[in-house]
């Protein structure tokens, strides 16, 4: 019999019939609307999503709440999308549960993790769920919360296609999930404060969003550490930045050393600004792809990638691809995206 995993995996990522959140109210319904049992710290935003969710999560785990969170993307496997308590939650059993009402709604692969996340989440009592935005706010399957807080990360230009192409309007877009008077909207600074709907303004990020909801001081900040965000190996480094601000935050991160790139860039991103970003981490790139559709071939991403570094080469298959890099010269840099990383993690030995 087919696993739940390998039904998830077979599923759609995208809508077929554009994005909207019919779909996913009609699933929740047929769920027991297990969103409505637990107030929620709702996290939007361009970058830092992943990192924003554990750390509101761990702050308010020691202050003794019981916790679910739910992140997006993964990078070594799907159980790290739903968490209970800080830990992985029994994924198959969460989606044993949706799957015959995901199946009846013809559910994406996104509405039905997120429907799972939240049943288990009610089906825990937990006191608090944090969880982290897919792509935007508006129209996105999260946007079924009764949130209490929302943090806005920070706002760049990414999935304009979809989102608006200024950054006032894509952070419209993500601030759209912010409902009444009793959200606090938190920000990481007061550029898009006239944006906010309603609701509180607080300045600050995770441990502010943290103590907006707990209504109290909070003890020092957990030090998070999550596969694919400046995750070191070595001499290695991955960091999943798949966009133009992602690639500043890790320029800042790693200012000072030379790398040895790899890198697979999703074609619909900004090619030519991300790569001129990493060029200032290394002059020698190995282009590769990823098992994303959107993925630009290794040839087309050297090609683009020409005038930008010393040394260029491209090599299909990632797992190569690092290797070479390694044999060209230490520390190794892999970037460019996420799933470019989760295929390095399924490609090793278990």
């Amino acid at each position: 019999m087919e696993s739940a995993l390998s039904w998830l995996a077979s599923l759609s990522p995208w809508p077929a019939d554009g994005f909207g959140l019919a779909r996913m109210r009609a699933l929740l319904a047929d769920l027991g609307d297990p969103q409505h049992a637990f107030e929620a710290v709702h996290v939007v935003g361009t970058n830092g999503k992943s990192t924003a969710t554990v750390t509101v999560e761990q702050l308010l785990l020691a202050d003794g709440l019981v916790v679910g969170a739910t992140i997006s993307p993964h990078v070594r496997s799907w159980s790290e999308r739903i968490r209970i308590g800080g830990h992985a939650a029994d994924l198959e059993a969460a989606l044993r549960h949706v799957r015959p009402a995901a199946e009846r709604h013809e559910a994406t692969q996104f509405e039905t993790i997120t429907a799972a996340a939240l049943a288990a989440f009610a089906a825990a009592r937990v006191d608090v769920a944090v969880v982290e935005a897919g792509l935007g706010g508006r129209h996105d399957a999260t946007n079924v919360l009764r949130s209490r807080v929302v943090l806005l990360t920070n706002v760049g230009l990414d999935h304009t296609d979809v989102l608006g192409d200024t950054v006032e309007a894509i952070a419209r877009e993500k601030l759209a999930v912010a409902h009444d008077d009793n959200t606090i909207v938190v920000l990481p600074d007061d550029t898009f404060a006239p944006l906010v709907p309603a609701g509180v303004t607080v300045i600050g990020g995770a441990r502010e969003a943290a103590e907006a909801f707990a209504g109290h001081p909070l003890g020092p900040a957990p030090a998070i550490v999550l596969p694919g965000r400046l995750e070191r190996r070595g001499a290695e480094i991955r960091d999943g930045a798949h966009n133009p601000d992602g690639v500043a935050w890790l320029r800042a991160q790693l200012e000072g050393a030379e790398h040895v790139l790899v890198a697979s860039i999703l074609r619909d991103k900004d090619v030519d600004a991300m790569l001129e970003g990493l060029a200032a981490l290394g002059r020698t790139l190995v282009a590769t792809g990823s098992s994303n559709a959107r993925a630009l071939t290794a040839a087309e991403l050297a090609a683009r990638a020409r005038g930008r570094f010393d040394t260029i080469e491209a090599i299909d298959d990632p797992v190569a691809a690092v290797a070479r890099a390694h044999a060209l010269g230490e520390p190794v840099l892999v970037t460019g995206s996420l799933y470019l990383l989760a295929d390095l993690e399924a490609a090793e030995p278990r």
